[in-house]
């Protein structure tokens, strides 16, 4: 029996969807947090799915990496929504008009995150002196935002420097996302949909977390990183995986009882019901390489006090709103502390056809656990599939039956004994190749995947309900 109490939202069983809010269809270039969400969490409903994952919603690091972001705390300023600010006066209907010659590649296919953000930061900037003029910093509403958001000086000062109209504009971008993030989950509750978000272990070495607070980083006396995370080399990876961000001074997190790593989670339960740790295995022991390395095969693996970090935690949560993603190589110490404080694991129904033999089998999982075909990091299953082997085919089709194979494989997962079954929207639609999210390894040419307008129908929705509800899920 655990320890600690698993979170009320596993305690039944759910099906979800996986889809980050820059996949959502727009004008604009790339998703947001307006009306497309609203109509997305409106077919969720209509699909019979309670629940909506999304990858991490920090700032957008290098490559457009929302796994890098330069801070824990805030959001990504280009998901703010333009359409209230035109309902709250600060910008015009004619504000909103894309040009004709971008109107299309704009509207359709993939996410064009350079133009998505020159069209909004103009637009940001005129609604931000808009808020100013009538009351800005004075309001009641912004001060007290301003009170709660401790972390905003420290993203301020990282995105803003001393350039005052900058500090103001992204101080407001802040409080307006505040707010609209508040609307998007309550009109999700109201129709009974569960958000669950994604907090990645590690953070950038540039980035406000670092530049506020050196001392719970292993940095240089120039403030450049000691050593570097990643992971060793594996079948997948011959020189295994440098990811470059600082590893922690956990001495420093241990004197400040983890008050950080407390805020953070606490910061992502005022916006989601549950969050994803990334790489949950480096709180039981991390890799790290020097300094300088071009790669990863020289490295070692060096403690961590996952057990007293999680139970600072614990204090602060009756239960803890947290998702294990305890992928890869697992260790009877990783286990342990999952099951001791009431986490639950991950499994991938695209890694169970190798050899038939996996705890990842469907039949195979537990009840405390989060079931995907595959997540961001994975093929689509459509492509999976079309690189399976006769015997891994013969495999699924003996398991999972005929027919289109992502229905196949979304009825498995569905049917799933895993208390929360998650596919992502790809494999909903049955799209391949070219809607994967990313791939492991590459620095560019990720996170582009964005849903065509009208591609989620009533009709798709009534299938998914009628598999949903025979699943026994809701």
């Amino acid at each position: 029996m655990p320890q600690h109490a698993t979170h009320p939202l596993l305690s039944t069983r759910r099906a979800g969807v996986l889809m980050h809010v820059t996949s959502l269809p727009s004008p604009f270039g790339a998703g947001d947090i307006g009306p497309a969400a609203e109509a997305f969490a409106d077919w969720l409903a209509a699909a019979g799915i309670s629940v909506w994952q999304m990858l991490p919603i920090g700032p957008v690091g290098y490559g457009d990496s929302p796994y890098s972001s330069p801070s824990s705390f805030a959001i990504e300023p280009t998901f703010l929504a333009l359409e209230p600010l035109v309902a709250q006066g600060l910008l015009a209907k004619a504000d909103l008009k894309v040009p004709a010659k971008d109107a299309r590649r704009l509207a359709t296919g993939d996410c064009d995150f350079a133009a998505n953000r020159a069209f909004r930061m103009a637009r940001y900037a005129k609604a931000a002196a808009a808020f100013a003029a009538v009351n800005g910093a004075r309001s009641k509403d912004y001060r007290a935002f301003a009170a709660r958001a401790a972390w905003l000086p420290a993203w301020i000062d990282f995105v803003a420097g001393g350039d005052e109209a900058a500090r103001a504009m992204h101080a407001w971008i802040q409080y307006e996302l505040d707010r609209q993030w508040a609307g998007l989950r309550s009109y999700c509750g109201k129709r009974g949909i569960a958000l669950v978000g994604d907090v990645p272990i590690f953070v950038t070495a540039d980035s406000a977390d670092v530049r506020a607070n050196p001392e719970l980083f292993r940095l240089r006396a120039d403030g450049t990183p000691e050593v570097l995370t990643g992971v060793p080399p594996d079948d997948f990876s011959a020189d295994g995986q440098l990811w470059g961000h600082p590893h922690y001074a956990w001495e420093a997190h241990a004197r400040q009882r983890f008050a950080w790593w407390t805020s953070r989670i606490a910061c992502a339960a005022e916006r989601f019901d549950l969050v994803r740790i990334d790489h949950f295995i480096g709180f039981t022991r991390a890799y790290e390489v020097r300094a300088g390395a071009r790669n990863a095969r020289k490295g070692e693996w060096r403690p961590a006090p996952g057990r007293a970090l999680l139970g600072a935690m614990a204090k602060a949560f009756p239960s803890l709103p947290l998702i294990a993603e305890d992928l890869g190589a697992l260790t009877p110490e990783v286990e342990a502390l999952r099951d001791d404080f009431g986490l639950a694991g991950m499994r991938i129904v695209q890694n169970a056809f190798w050899s038939g033999k996996s705890g990842d089998m469907p039949h195979n999982h537990p009840f405390r656990a989060v079931v995907y075909s595959g997540t961001h990091d994975n093929e689509t299953t459509v492509q999976w599939w079309q690189g399976r082997d006769a015997g891994q085919r013969a495999r699924f089709r003996a398991y999972a039956g005929d027919g289109e194979v992502h229905e196949a494989m979304r009825r498995i997962v569905l049917a799933s004994p895993a208390a929360l079954a998650v596919l992502p929207m790809q494999d909903l639609l049955g799209l391949g190749k070219p809607a994967r999210m990313n791939l492991p390894g590459t620095a560019s040419g990720n996170w582009r995947w964005r849903m065509e307008p009208g591609a989620a129908g009533k009709a798709l929705a009534a299938r998914i309900r009628a598999q949903v509800e025979a699943s026994g899920r809701g």
